[in-house]
């Protein structure tokens, strides 16, 4: 469940957010961006959903592993890996130039938007991979149900 709302998250910013403010100016962008993050890093519960997306697989594939299920726990683990590689991006991309475009202060008065033609390339380019990243891993997951429920 966490998977997937974390996958709807970053299809709902490839299909809706970023296309809507790629049609503003860059102040308009700046001002945005700087809104929706300040906004996701303070709340507590995107934070656990965040979290807990990796942290319920790697304990479910160890105790699938445990009981003798490997191949639902490969399936689940397949898809820890998956997100871990989503969070990976994130804390070594996104995040980043989330910082770059919070350092320009007031978006009123920035003069210099070098950094956001930076950020717009790579940061919707990394966004696609992390959907795509969560995605799959909510396939591996639900695979392993279909194989739990086999049993």
């Amino acid at each position: 469940m966490f998977v997937g709302l974390m996958a709807g998250l970053f299809f709902a910013y490839d299909i809706s957010v970023m296309p809507g403010l790629a049609k503003t100016d860059d102040r308009t962008y700046v001002a945005a961006m700087q809104e929706f993050n300040a906004a996701i890093d303070g709340n507590g519960l995107f934070v656990l959903v965040f979290l807990l997306a990796l942290v319920l697989p790697v304990v479910a594939a160890v105790l699938e592993f445990r009981k003798g299920r490997r191949a639902t726990a490969v399936w689940v683990g397949v898809a820890a890996l998956a997100y871990l590689v989503a969070l990976v991006i994130t804390f070594a991309v996104n995040i980043p130039l989330n910082n770059e475009l919070a350092d320009l202060g007031n978006a009123a008065k920035v003069t210099d938007f070098s950094v956001v033609e930076r950020f717009k390339s790579t940061w919707v380019t990394t966004n696609i991979l992390r959907t795509v990243l969560c995605t799959a891993a909510l396939g591996c997951l639900v695979r392993a149900c279909m194989l739990l429920g086999r049993r």
